[in-house]
């Protein structure tokens, strides 16, 4: 049985940005996807149609006049799996609003029935500009995602939000809407904020040495990636991870598991729903060496480090919260079964210790998990219930996480605190 590839639309607006939208091209379609490449007239003065043609395989289109007989304007956005625009100029994206249909992308955009993806890029005046902030707000009430921009180097010697985010990134979103295939309703996570850590916190023993862990940030970058594609405002809390940041997410980055929390329970304030993605280090050097620990030449044992415990930044999170407007807890637990008991009773176990409203089990035996593109879990709720997630991707297992986040927000059952 031939399986019919997805067709995404990949809009190209004016921007210097567009360059970029090459490499997004490119991995969509080496990751199997049939996409058509609809530039404007500016964005051609950017990127030449020969440029788009030969990266997708397909012709350009690019004008309502070319093949009439077609109907270019009503045809691509009917058989759209998914439309991309990358970069959205604050004039696309004010042309969109207003539901213009002055070239072939706006009029595609007006006829698509599939998901709808905006990748603003443009000066961070403009992008801050109260125009561009309701015309954003517009497009999301009508139920298409617009990732907020990536902070950096802009055109020139300017820097700041505006930059567009990184492709590897952005064909993730577009990657998990297409999985998703929402259309008509705004995605299920729309108004609410949530924040996401990831990575794995560093202790230091001298100014070269610490004590740490190898969580990758792969699985909080994944939800975050998630998060974003179902409408959210995504905030990371990112210890040592050396990927490019999420596209549409705050990132704000970490080191020690006191940084961590500090910055989670300043993100948390206010937000919806907290997961706990990053892997804190249990246990700290009880005081750090000012100077490098020197290996002794004539073989005399190195000297002994005391550790100490470091804050539980999941439990003090479950401890704190009150009343109906505290965020619901997500945690994760790396866990290995030993004499005392396998994966799944130490992680009920630590699932009542630490307060939260699901946790997220991994069985890491043998080097399973970590640093690795798949995984598999149990997710555990507090209200007794238990979903196993078989083999699969670390955003697969993202949406499952984000499934049950929805449920409980939608149904009230947060495992409140008094």
């Amino acid at each position: 049985m031939t399986t019919v590839p997805p067709h995404v639309v990949l809009g190209v607006g004016g921007g210097i940005a567009a360059y970029k939208v090459c490499d997004v091209l490119r991995r969509l379609t080496e990751s199997g996807h049939d996409v058509t490449v609809v530039p404007t007239a500016a964005a051609l003065r950017f990127v030449g149609s020969a440029t788009w043609e030969a990266l997708s395989g397909r012709p350009v289109a690019s004008d309502v006049f070319s093949t009439v007989p077609d109907v270019p304007h009503v045809r691509l956005g009917r058989e759209a799996d998914l439309v991309l625009v990358a970069p959205a100029t604050a004039d696309l994206l004010a042309r969109a609003a207003a539901g213009l249909a002055d070239d072939l992308l706006t009029a595609t955009l007006l006829t698509a029935r599939c998901p709808v993806l905006f990748a603003p890029a443009m000066h961070t005046e403009m992008w801050e500009h109260p125009a561009t902030v309701a015309n954003v707000g517009l497009l999301r009430s009508r139920g298409a995602v617009v990732v907020d921009p990536a902070t950096g180097r802009l055109t020139g010697a300017d820097s700041g939000p505006g930059r567009l985010p990184d492709p590897e990134h952005l064909v993730q979103v577009a990657t998990a809407l297409l999985r998703r295939g929402v259309v008509g309703d705004s995605p299920d996570l729309v108004g609410r904020r949530v924040v996401v850590s990831a990575g794995g916190t560093r202790e230091p023993l001298d100014p070269v040495r610490f004590l740490g862990n190898r969580s990758s940030g792969r699985m909080g970058y994944a939800l975050a990636v998630s998060a974003v594609a179902r409408g959210a405002t995504v905030s990371v809390v990112a210890a040592n991870v050396s990927l490019p940041d999420p596209a549409g997410a705050d990132v704000v980055r970490v080191g020690s598991t006191d940084e961590l929390r500090e910055a989670v329970l300043a993100a948390a304030a206010g937000a919806d729903a907290v997961v706990m993605a990053a892997a804190p280090a249990d246990f700290r050097p009880a005081s750090a060496s000012p100077h490098k620990i020197k290996k002794s030449p004539d073989g005399v044992a190195p000297p002994a480090v005391a550790l100490e415990p470091t804050p539980d930044v999941l439990a003090e999170l479950a401890r704190t919260r009150v009343g109906k407007g505290a965020p619901l807890l997500v945690g994760f637990a790396a866990e290995t079964g030993d004499d005392d008991g396998d994966v799944l009773t130490h992680a009920r176990a630590k699932l009542s210790r630490k307060g939260c409203d699901l946790l997220v089990v991994n069985d890491v035996s043998a080097g399973r998990v970590f640093g690795r593109d798949d995984t598999e879990a149990v997710l555990l709720g507090a209200d007794g219930t238990s979903t196993p997630v078989a083999a699969t991707t670390k955003i697969a297992l993202a949406d499952v996480v984000w499934d049950a986040v929805v449920a409980r927000l939608s149904g009230g059952t947060l495992h409140e605190r008094p």
